[in-house]
């Protein structure tokens, strides 16, 4: 049998960013249908690595990753669990001296943006974190950041919207989206026929068909993050670790798992899903094993891939659409988008009851790969068919 749902706002996508947005918005009484292909927070929001980091963003993410900041030691108020966040400090390593020129130069320019980054040096390195190898020349220290359980804290939220009365629609595919009238009318799986006054596009990795479906096409891609989890051990780590330049990062939970990621999986015939790599695997514990020595008799004992969505500036899409009233669009956090998501499902709500947030978020607009388009075409003489221009490679 068919079935008929009317609400003020439907969500394509489960996830995080989804979830949040949905729980936002019915604390400030919206109805809010939250649709997803699958289970909310089995994709990119429940199998990422799970660092609660504000360091190492891009300049004009910080706003809004300080505004998340505010939410995470909240979350036992705000979805009934505290998704085993710690805030144990993020220790981001140098290992030659060009890094840590890298590292002294991301300093200077956040200074004004209240991380209270610390510099330190080699000997401060082998007196204060005595479990990292010699070969690192120094680090940057950000001690109010931290780690969570992301598949906790990811259907941790989508639960909470549950009980706060979001009609939450697992194994529900969105087949279509339309402009009807005043808002939108979607068809989705299980012969659901549902009607908005607005549609969050927050499909990650899949976001980019119903974006380019209103005239809005992005360049893009997929990226499959590999992760392994070691035998519960006596401490060997007492922050969250990352690498300047990318490779490994790394962290140790209460109860003595270390977490380690760096390597890509690899994409099955279906691109949804992707498979570890055996070699990965082991490369990326030798590479572990080298930088912290106590992980060298270590029992790997589980490791796993995700999908997530990823941009070529490493900067999300997140705005209202430029060609459809009502829609707004919140995708491509490029394996960044754990500990910002909260802040951006409040964005997110605000946008829909205000048309406006007070949190900067115009270096994420859609409209930033129509513009660069659009200078590749008038420089080159080219037609209006040119493929979008990629602003970067990927970072891995």
């Amino acid at each position: 049998m068919s079935r008929r749902l009317s609400v003020d706002v439907a969500i394509i996508g489960g996830g995080l960013v989804g979830s949040s947005a949905a729980l936002a918005l019915r604390g400030m009484g919206f109805s809010v249908a939250l649709l997803d292909k699958g289970f909310c927070g089995a994709q990119a929001s429940g199998v990422n690595y799970g660092g609660v980091r504000r360091q190492g963003r891009p300049v004009e993410q910080l706003p809004l990753s300080q505004r998340a900041h505010a939410i995470w030691p909240r979350l036992k108020a705000l979805i009934g669990i505290d998704g085993e966040f710690l805030r144990s400090g993020h220790l981001k390593l140098a290992r030659g001296d060009a890094d840590m020129a890298a590292l002294e130069a991301y300093a200077d320019a956040v200074a004004e943006q209240g991380l209270d980054l610390e510099l330190i040096g080699h000997n401060g390195l082998r007196e204060r974190f005595g479990w990292i190898g010699d070969d690192v020349v120094g680090a940057s220290f950000c001690a109010g950041d931290g780690h969570a359980n992301p598949r906790l804290v990811s259907i941790g939220f989508a639960a909470a919207a549950r009980r706060a009365g979001v009609e939450v629609l697992e194994n529900t595919a969105v087949d279509d989206v339309t402009r009807d009238g005043e808002g939108f009318a979607l068809e989705a799986a299980n012969n659901l026929s549902l009607r908005a006054r607005f549609v969050i596009n927050s499909a990650g990795a899949w976001a980019g068909p119903f974006a380019e479906s209103f005239g809005e096409p992005v360049p893009l891609s997929r990226i499959y993050p590999s992760m392994i989890v070691t035998e519960p051990m006596d401490q060997v780590m007492s922050v969250n670790i990352g690498m300047e330049g990318g490779g490994i990062y790394a962290r140790q939970v209460e109860r003595g798992n270390v977490v380690v990621g760096g390597e890509r999986a690899l994409p099955l015939a279906d691109a949804d899903f992707s498979r570890p790599r055996g070699d990965g695997a082991i490369a990326i514990m030798n590479n572990a094993a080298a930088l912290f020595p106590g992980l060298r008799h270590a029992q790997a004992i589980r490791f796993w891939s995700g999908t997530e969505g990823a941009m070529p500036d490493r900067n999300p899409v997140i705005g209202p659409s430029g060609t459809t009233p009502g829609l707004i669009h919140a995708f491509g956090f490029t394996g960044a988008g754990f500990q910002i998501a909260p802040g951006v499902g409040e964005v997110l709500a605000e946008l829909v009851r205000d048309g406006e947030t007070q949190t900067p978020i115009a270096a994420f607009s859609i409209g930033r790969f129509k513009q660069d388009s659009a200078r590749t075409d008038a420089g080159s003489g080219a037609g209006q068919n040119q493929e979008p221009h990629n602003a970067g490679e990927l970072r891995p």
